[in-house]
């Protein structure tokens, strides 16, 4: 049976990328990010309209991705390392270098659903560097959280001889597929 709704993101992973002259990619074994607070991804792309005989003769909208954010209770040092390239000094200290590039990765998350759990892969994800911010203690303690700025856009699939930015589970997908989405980056297949 399918989703009726769907609600709460959690087990977040992300796998670094390393992307060839073609735009394809591999990618290395997915890492959790731990404290998913919220996602926000919305679509890039400009509609293009032609007109002729006094009307909307042919429209289009072009794919160029998504850009949002990502909110987490805290960002692990080793996405800072991995992916934001902070570097480890001698003394344990994380270190921003200046020239650091954040390093393209996949970030593979799930939403829950009231019948099953929808698992999305975005294929070719950067980030931007955190803000640095905090308050004071008050009467309780209430958590900060931490967020990255993330731009997706699209590799190319040889399988599929086509340039892919997501994909998705549906209520349909096989148990193989289902249960080993977080182990590795799914890739399609023709």
């Amino acid at each position: 049976m399918a989703n009726k709704i769907k609600y709460g993101i959690k087990n977040v992973y992300y796998a670094v990328a390393t992307l060839a002259a073609n735009n394809s990619a591999t990618y290395d074994t997915p890492v959790a990010l731990p404290g998913a607070v919220s996602l926000t991804l919305d679509p890039e792309g400009d509609n293009s309209v032609f007109y002729a005989d006094n009307i909307a003769y042919y429209a289009t909208y072009s794919n160029n991705g998504y850009s949002g954010s990502l909110e987490l209770a805290l960002i692990p040092d080793a996405f800072r390392k991995d992916v934001l390239g902070e570097i480890e000094d001698s003394k344990d200290v994380l270190v921003e270098e200046q020239g650091a590039q954040s390093v393209h990765f996949a970030l593979i998350f799930q939403f829950e659903g009231d019948e099953k759990a929808t698992r999305h892969v975005m294929y070719n994800c950067v980030a931007s560097r955190p803000s640095t911010n905090g308050n004071t203690k008050e009467a309780s303690i209430e958590p900060q959280t931490e967020t990255i700025n993330l731009t997706v856009t699209s590799v190319y699939n040889a399988s599929l001889d086509k340039d892919i930015v997501k994909a998705r589970t549906s209520d349909t997908t096989d148990s193989t597929t289902y249960s080993g989405w977080f182990t590795s980056v799914y890739t399609p297949t023709a």
